[in-house]
């Protein structure tokens, strides 16, 4: 088991249940039982679509020009050259808004969609006084204005056919006469401007949250401001409203087109900020400012809510539930010693209270001493023997109760191939392990109970060359005897499954290591490793770590100090031990961290 409540409390949602097809955080492992999907409101379209295509917004911030941006270290050449292509993006914008303001049927919308286009219009006009700004406080000219780049022209071509109805894909309109063809026209073309605005709206947020308020050394702080300020977060915001009420009339095709046209927006504005020149160094993306020819990457990570979108333990427990004889159905002797479900029903059950009764005491004794004033690796160290004790004799009681006795090995790999796993985790691996010119290598360190299930999780994604070191279930002509092979139940032995994996790859050059997890059972790696990235929200961790001097920092605001240390000192090197844990809420941070866009 995992030293986090969210593995009991998915356990205890088994033992609670009492249908034969019993779901688990929507994995089904009975016969013909398929994935639940939750509905949940996410507000009008504009805000949905947003939602969705979040995970490219980490490709934007996490670039090369963000981050540098943000350290106030961007070199002049580099931003010169981005604002130079402000003047053809507010273009295209000024004139898309006046063709959706034609389009608009009503007198309200011409009146909203004017108002944005006055307020691109403004800023067209305050172009040359920003430019005189530049001259006077940064000290260079913008190249000739007339020429766009080949991603600025790729954006707006889309934008402008997008605003006279030329929709890839779709039928090119002859003329566009009625009043709901216009109205459907004016939707098309804020869904290919919503992105944007939000984008921009967004990424000056974060990164102004990291300013100081008074910081007058930063060069690029009043291009922040502008972009921060509260008149951009309106017109994002008047955008999306616009946006749900021209599409409340809508058909179901239509609106696919709408979103089509939303994600392919957020698209190009991804690789305009990807194609931008860098010609300093920088510590993004980690894969690619590290020669790999000198440089080998090893990547560690945990496997359950980690990879996981729900725990494996809780899917054993379900299939153990679900294949176990009714109490008053005949069985074949080779199923006698099994229990009935609803003894099994009972007994994880119990195991469940048991488990998250004494991990809660566990973790409470282990704060007992005094708060340390400073990163303490060895109190940490030395408390967390604690976790160990408490780990063992929590399988030792799972063993003892033969919860785990009679499942079928076939079963399991079926499981493992259905499971559901967090967003981007697949995508972030299969382009590793498909990219040979990365020196990577990639390994699932887990308390899990079962290696054949994460191995199975990885098997249909092509992800053959994932490493993993977990406990294995026992079998008999592949039936589990409810034994488990013990070989990693403790942070001190995943930490010793660490250390040797980095001992057998000192031959391939300087080490470089990453590792990724959200237990308390990952503390230990996450701090040995140069780079510990916290995946989720364990308020367990953090509080064990908090006690014990650890820091906690969102990764973007961690890479944005990286990055100044590296062009004020030349430091800026990852190095383990550090005592600072850099958090995350989504792979697509580390995606875009690791591998970049």
């Amino acid at each position: 088991m995992d030293c986090r409540t969210d593995r009991s409390e998915a356990i205890a949602a088994i033992a609670d249940t009492t249908s034969s097809s019993t779901m688990v955080g929507g994995v089904g492992v009975g016969v013909g039982v398929g994935p639940v999907v939750a509905v949940v409101d996410e507000g009008g379209l504009g805000k949905r679509f947003w939602i969705k295509v979040r995970n490219d917004t980490a490709a934007v911030l996490y670039s090369p020009f963000f981050v540098s941006l943000a350290s106030g270290h961007l070199l002049p050449e580099t931003f010169r050259h981005c604002i130079s292509q402000d003047v053809h993006f507010l273009r295209a914008y000024a004139q898309a808004y006046e063709m959706a303001e034609n389009c608009a049927d009503d007198d309200e919308d011409k009146r909203a969609i004017r108002s944005l286009r006055k307020r691109v219009l403004e800023k067209l006009k305050a172009h040359p006084t920003l430019v005189k700004i530049i001259i006077q406080e940064w000290g260079f000219e913008l190249p000739d204005e007339s020429i766009p780049i080949s991603a600025t022209v790729k954006y707006t071509d889309f934008l402008l056919a997008a605003a006279s109805g030329r929709i890839e894909g779709e039928k090119v309109p002859g003329k566009i006469a009625t009043p709901f063809e216009r109205t459907k026209i004016a939707a098309y073309t804020l869904a290919a401007l919503g992105p944007c605005m939000r984008l921009y709206a967004y990424i000056s947020s974060e990164i102004q949250a990291l300013l100081k308020p008074v910081d007058s050394n930063h060069l690029y702080k009043k291009w922040i401001d502008s972009y921060s300020s509260q008149n951009f977060e309106a017109s994002a915001l008047q955008i999306e409203e616009m946006l749900d009420k021209l599409s409340i009339s809508l058909t179901g095709e239509e609106l696919e087109v709408i979103e089509k046209l939303y994600h392919q927006a957020m698209k190009l504005e991804v690789d305009f900020f990807s194609t931008l020149p860098i010609s300093q160094k920088t510590v993004v993306p980690l894969a690619r400012v590290h020669d790999p020819a000198e440089h080998h990457l090893t990547i560690f990570c945990d496997f359950d809510l980690t990879c996981t979108a729900f725990d494996s333990s809780a899917i054993l427990a379900e299939m153990a539930i679900i294949t176990a004889p009714k109490a008053d159905s005949d069985v074949s002797e080779t199923q006698l010693a099994r229990m009935s479900s609803a003894d099994l029903r009972n007994s994880w059950g119990a195991l469940s209270a048991q488990y998250t009764e004494e991990f809660e005491q566990c973790v409470d004794s282990m704060m007992d001493s005094e708060r340390a004033e400073s990163f303490d690796y060895e109190g940490l160290h030395k408390a967390l023997e604690q976790v160990a004790e408490f780990e063992k004799r929590a399988n030792t009681r799972v063993i003892e109760s033969g919860v785990l006795k009679g499942l079928n090995l076939e079963d399991m790999k079926r499981a493992g191939q259905r499971l559901i796993l967090q967003d981007g985790c697949r995508s972030f691996f299969q382009k590793i392990v498909k990219n040979d010119t990365l020196n990577t290598d990639v390994h699932v360190l887990s308390y899990c109970w079962c290696g054949d299930l994460i191995r199975s999780a990885f098997s249909s994604g092509d992800l053959d060359e994932l490493k993993v070191h977990s406990n294995e279930l026992t079998y008999e002509e592949s039936v589990t005897t409810g034994g488990i092979d013990k070989k990693v139940e403790s942070p001190m032995e995943k930490l010793q499954g660490f250390n040797e994996i980095l001992n057998n790859c000192n031959s391939k050059g300087k080490q470089l290591t990453v590792y990724i997890g959200g237990a308390v059972g990952d503390l230990l790696c996450l701090l040995q490793a140069d780079v510990g990235i916290v995946f989720g929200s364990s308020s367990s961790l953090r509080k064990l770590g908090d006690h014990f001097g650890v820091s906690f920092v969102p990764l973007f605001s961690g890479l944005v100090k990286k990055q100044r240390e590296l062009v004020e000192d030349g430091s800026g090197n990852w190095k383990g031990l550090s005592g600072i844990l850099y958090t995350v809420s989504s792979w697509a941070e580390i995606h875009a961290f690791i591998l970049g866009s």
